[in-house]
């Protein structure tokens, strides 16, 4: 069975195993994706924010403490969506239940609008951009982490298990569509080019700031050997821009 967009997240034991995973002090989200999105989105005093596949919504608990005016959440997973209003108790932030692509976007509504891990999932990823445009506000901000294409162009080497020790790069310019085996489920992912991501962006009308390829940073590691091992290939993508 394949699972596409949020569906994988409400299997109980992929769900479960996600999390555990997620939390780990040297987990990627942790330990280099996390630190480069806290960087990029700098002050977040009297926004209004947007978060797009907003899983259990710890992020938009952090975004709110730190003074963001409001916290919108898109989740499609009826798990992430149960731990998400737990996470958001007696805090003005709000949460949708939809998919990103059924969400109606609003218009010039947003300071900045954030997606982490989320948008490989999205197959027309042009119209999700152009609807994040139109939903800021003028000079607004958009920042986005997806998995790195060079793990996503192939995934031979995952079939020795999820932690890889060799990494296999092939059709890389083949893109679309993929279907990693991923904590005993076939999760189905889109491909794309870090070419393909800026000029799609640039097509939209954004301005592209910065980009990360997640260099990790000894001080967010605990373990040596997993800093080690996370020299080796890229894992994430981050892009920072403004309308």
């Amino acid at each position: 069975m394949e699972y596409r967009g949020s569906t994988v997240y409400n299997q109980d034991d992929f769900f479960s195993e996600y999390i555990r995973r997620k939390n780990r002090e040297d987990s990627p989200n942790n330990a280099i994706e996390g630190p480069i999105i806290n960087e990029l989105i700098g002050k977040v005093d009297r926004k209004n924010i947007l978060d797009l596949g907003c899983g259990d919504a710890s992020f938009g608990n952090e975004l709110l403490l730190l003074g963001a005016k409001t916290y919108t959440g898109i989740e499609g997973s009826e798990h992430m969506i149960k731990a998400a209003l737990t996470n958001l108790k007696d805090t003005v932030g709000t949460i949708h239940h939809t998919s990103i692509e059924d969400y109606h976007f609003p218009t010039n509504s947003f300071e900045l609008v954030t997606s982490r891990f989320a948008l490989h999932y999205i197959s027309n990823i042009e119209l999700v951009f152009q609807k994040i445009f139109n939903s800021l506000k003028e000079n607004g901000h958009f920042i986005f982490s997806v998995q790195h294409p060079l793990t996503t162009a192939s995934f031979l080497s995952k079939h020795s298990g999820d932690r890889r020790e060799n990494w296999i790069v092939d059709d890389y310019f083949r893109t679309g569509e993929r279907k990693e085996p991923w904590m005993n489920k076939v999760v189905v992912k889109y491909h794309r080019t870090i070419e393909q991501y800026f000029n799609l962006l640039r097509k939209t009308g954004f301005r592209i700031d910065q980009l990360h390829e997640g260099t990790p940073k000894q001080i967010h590691f605990k373990s040596e050997e997993e800093f080690l091992r996370r020299q080796r290939i890229p894992i994430v993508l981050v892009f920072s821009c403004f309308k």
